[in-house]
């Protein structure tokens, strides 16, 4: 441990700026409103979202898109079900990149680490912002192994939706159950996508049970594979009965043909179509009671006249009642099926305002961020990752940090891009940023406008709680919002080789406690000795 410390001492920095040794910097200007943007260009990466070619339409707009069109989720799964692999498909597809990042070949843009590269793993989540046909999505790419289970709840305490990947050959898995209660618990809606499609042993039913009794969800069937494991070539989209066939000879999995599922040209596969979606339709009539009227109103006598549109929204509704979750399929890894799946992000998950955030009432519009992530680089120092509930957050901005009860000012924003940032003159509510500057805030510390925005919402929250005969401690809690730690579960001893290095191992240890807050140091006052460190996995594996 006392090795990998040192390495840490000397070389920490290098881990998280790991891009910068290795890029090519160079500038586009963009001038509206007397503002710069600065755009940091590394492997094969596509232009800022929302640009076409040189052309900015509109800064503000993309930028600051309208908050229905915001979409913040996160990509969730077991060990090894390929939540890295769909998320650079998802990249590739959206124009962020212009090549199919692997897993294997160690070039992907959320597993940026040396570690991560060298191991074929997730170890830290990354962020990444993208356009897909007008919606902003800011996707979080979580680790899979229980060892960084912290990891992913503190990403999940700020998502609007997510996407369970599935092994189609494995089904639900032990990792899968831990992260399906973690969005439980933060009451977040889901998307399921079975994965792996064309993997020997595939089966699409099998997966399906699984989530079902293994889960306790209410799976809704959208799509039904054509073909399992080799003989999977396409999908078929049950809510518009259209059939959509991958062109075998694409490298990129771009060229595919959506065409009308017709009873003449494949019968049996019509015939199987057609008694899912009138499943569909019962399942969804039987959990929103809107789409139940609608149904047994003017389509009782034939669904196959209910139009698309109306069994989308009404899909839309339970899923983020979450009642039930949409169940889609396809194969990351052979480029199918993940057009739809973005489609369906999109299509069924919520945009930030259609969450119920309690606490916001007690703001009304003013600065409300949660920090959930620090990282150091070794050129801006700490950046925090916040998620914006409320107001606006802009460089030289003062705010107040009510965990650390202290007031710090952003000298810089940015938008994040995995290892990549760019910077941006402001950024509202419902996204997701980077912020340089703040040398106190660390994971889990909630942010607002000025102590005395801080004292109006509590006594705001006091007053609600008084009318609802609730304690002040649920108050408390909701405005103090953070992250649960697990308790520790790996201890040692270390000191430095001399007390010259003394402020250095100091120094280390402080920027790896606001960085990870599961680990915990402390002096033995038995053994004399310099610390004792309370490491979970997570921070052994930061330290290596």
């Amino acid at each position: 441990m006392l090795a990998y410390l040192r390495i840490f001492a000397v070389n920490h920095q290098k881990i998280s700026s790991l891009h910068i040794n290795n890029m090519c910097c160079c500038k586009r200007r963009a001038s509206l409103k007397k503002s710069e943007l600065h755009v940091l260009f590394g492997r094969n990466y596509s232009s800022l979202p929302g640009l076409i070619g040189n052309d900015i339409k509109s800064l503000h707009s993309v930028i600051n898109p309208p908050i229905a069109k915001i979409r913040n989720i996160g990509i969730m799964a077991h060990i090894d079900a390929g939540k890295t692999t769909t998320t650079e498909r998802i990249l590739y597809y959206s124009g962020y990149t212009r090549s199919l990042g692997d897993v294997d070949d160690g070039d992907t843009v959320t597993d940026f680490m040396a570690q991560e590269r060298e191991r074929g793993i997730t170890i830290q989540s990354a962020a990444v912002t993208f356009d897909w046909k007008g919606y902003r999505i800011n996707l979080i790419d979580t680790p899979g192994h229980v060892d960084f289970t912290l990891e992913v709840e503190r990403c999940l305490r700020v998502l609007d939706g997510a996407v369970a990947v599935f092994d189609a050959s494995a089904g639900v898995e032990a990792q899968t159950l831990t992260v399906w209660r973690q969005a439980d618990k933060h009451k977040i809606p889901r998307i399921c996508f079975l994965n792996k499609m064309d993997k020997t042993g595939a089966s699409f039913n099998y997966a399906v049970e699984s989530i079902k009794e293994k889960l306790k969800a209410k799976p809704l069937l959208l799509q039904l594979p054509i073909g399992e494991a080799k003989t999977f070539k396409g999908v078929v989209d049950i809510v518009n009965k259209e059939k959509l066939l991958w062109n075998s000879n694409s490298d990129d999995g771009k060229d595919f043909e959506r065409k009308p599922l017709l009873e003449t040209s494949d019968t049996e596969l019509f015939k199987k179509t057609i008694e899912a979606r009138n499943t569909l339709i019962e399942q969804v009539a039987d959990l929103d009671d809107e789409f139940a009227d609608l149904v047994l109103g003017e389509f009782s006598e034939n669904f196959d006249l209910l139009p698309a549109e109306k069994l989308q929204t009404a899909i839309h509704r339970v899923t983020v009642a979450q009642v039930a979750v949409p169940v889609l399929c396809g194969s990351a890894l052979k480029n199918k099926g993940v057009q739809p799946l973005l489609d369906a992000i999109t299509m069924y998950l919520p945009s930030p305002e259609e969450r119920n955030y309690e606490f916001l009432q007690w703001y009304k519009g003013d600065l409300c961020a949660l920090a959930f992530k620090v990282l150091h680089d070794k050129q801006r120092g700490p950046v925090v990752f916040m998620r914006i509930y409320s107001g606006m957050l802009k460089p030289q901005l003062a705010i107040h940090n009510i965990n650390g009860n202290c007031t710090e000012r952003i000298s810089r924003l940015l938008l994040p891009f995995a290892d990549q940032h760019v910077e941006i003159p402001s950024l509202t509510a419902g996204n997701i940023a980077l912020t340089v500057g703040l040398k106190q805030t660390a994971t889990g510390d909630t942010i607002v406008s000025s102590k005395s925005s801080a004292l109006a919402a509590a006594r705001q929250a006091k007053r609600e709680g008084e009318k609802k005969h609730k304690q002040n401690r649920e108050a408390d809690r909701l405005l103090l919002a953070g992250v649960e730690i697990p308790e520790p579960v790996f201890f040692c001893t270390i000191e430095p080789p001399s007390v010259a290095k003394q402020p250095d191992l100091d120094r280390a240890l402080k920027c790896l406690q606001r960085e990870d807050p599961s680990l915990k140091v402390r002096l033995d006052p038995d053994s004399g000795q310099v610390c004792t460190l309370l490491l979970n996995p997570r921070s052994a594996c930061t330290c290596v």
